[in-house]
């Protein structure tokens, strides 16, 4: 677990309505936000930005480095507020960005994305901007996110990129089952990541692994809808950094699509997946609730005929428990040119309209142990 003090001695407060923030949700305020910002980030002491009660309209901004303050910790009492129009947010990668920054905490409030617009017109076949994430923190260190809100991003509602210790804690993330490419948490490129005590309900992964993921730790998560908590999809390049040293333990999934998956294209890749612990997990109407899928390729697209370069090896499965919505409900579906290694059932009990379930093994060696259920075909 991570282990990292963000206390400091003495603040100075900075108010977003003293540099022209209006509370009205109507107003432009991103210039008085990146005013409080500039004031903050120039203060040699550690500083609070105060986002009173209110709904504040934010563009697209991003909040730099380097800083003098050491410490820089947004307390929001209000809902940041995307603009109406979808276009607006749509033809950029994020809305809210922070770059370069060291020991920033956002603590409490609210965020909301203004997506269902976006989402409608892409469910109507029009041509339509892909969308922007919500809250991105790139190329940063000493992150921390507490008791945040995040509703209706256009896409994914927040990024961790090329960081290290990272903390998000209580925070609640909430998009319409059928939103398109909505991750709740996409962690990549970074390392000594902690996500505890949140609950995610999207249309897409709750919490999305990415490559160059090293000791990633979430606990008590809970996730639904959604497509369940992937590592992947990796892959997609041939150079590609290697995810390790992930544990997800004390996880509920209530109706996803997935719960526990690891995922690749059917590519070549010098990618791997290594020291992997999913433990205590419980299944509630899952369709897929163990599954590696190693010949991941939407559309047919770029990998017909080829197979996964992606190593996968020593995951361990413990104390997984509930009920899928298929028959088969550990699918291991791993490359012909390179077995899943290492793979560890350890009691899992998993049952199909009140029977045992089915598993499925292609090119995954391991071992069973304790009471597995259904039966371990490694």
């Amino acid at each position: 677990m991570l282990n990292q003090s963000f206390a400091a001695p003495t603040t100075t407060t900075y108010n977003v309505i003293s540099f022209g923030a209006k509370p009205n949700g109507i107003t432009d305020s991103t210039k008085a936000f990146l005013s409080a910002w500039s004031a903050a980030c120039a203060s040699p002491t550690a500083t609070v930005i105060q986002v009173p009660k209110g709904r504040y309209l934010l563009q697209p901004l991003t909040f730099e480095g380097d800083c003098k303050s050491s410490h820089i910790s947004f307390q929001i009492d209000g809902t940041i507020v995307a603009p109406a129009d979808y276009q607006i947010l749509g033809r950029v990668d994020d809305w809210i960005g922070f770059e370069g920054v060291n020991g920033v905490s956002i603590i409490g409030g609210a965020i909301d994305g203004n997506g269902p617009a976006l989402w409608d017109c892409k469910a109507s076949g029009k041509d339509c901007p892909s969308g922007a994430t919500a809250l991105r923190f790139s190329d940063s260190s000493k992150i921390r996110i507490d008791g945040l809100k995040i509703i209706n991003s256009q896409m994914f509602h927040i990024a961790i990129n090329r960081c290290q210790d990272v903390l998000l804690q209580g925070v609640k993330i909430m998009a319409a089952g059928n939103s398109p490419n909505t991750d709740g948490i996409h962690v990549q490129l970074s390392r000594n990541v902690v996500v505890i005590n949140s609950s995610v309900q999207t249309g897409d992964d709750c919490v999305s692994i990415g490559p160059g993921t090293k000791n990633l730790w979430i606990e008590r998560i809970t996730c639904g809808p959604g497509h369940g908590i992937s590592i992947g999809s990796l892959a997609k390049d041939l150079e590609e950094e290697g995810v390790q040293n992930v544990t997800v333990t004390k996880t509920i999934f209530i109706g996803t699509q997935n719960g526990l998956r690891i995922k690749s294209w059917a590519r070549p890749s010098k990618g791997f997946v290594q020291g992997v612990q999913f433990i205590d997990a419980i299944m509630q109407n899952v369709q897929n609730p163990i599954v590696i899928d190693q010949n991941y390729c939407p559309r047919n697209e770029n990998c017909p005929g080829q197979t996964s370069g992606v190593k996968i090896s020593n995951v361990l499965y413990k104390n997984i428990r509930g009920t899928s919505t298929r028959r088969v409900a550990i699918n291991f579906e791993c490359s012909a040119t390179n077995p899943c290694t290492g793979i560890r059932l350890e009691d899992v009990k998993l049952t199909y309209k009140s029977k045992p379930a089915q598993s499925s093994c292609v090119n995954a060696n391991g071992k069973s142990s304790g009471m597995v259920v259904p039966d371990g075909c490694l």
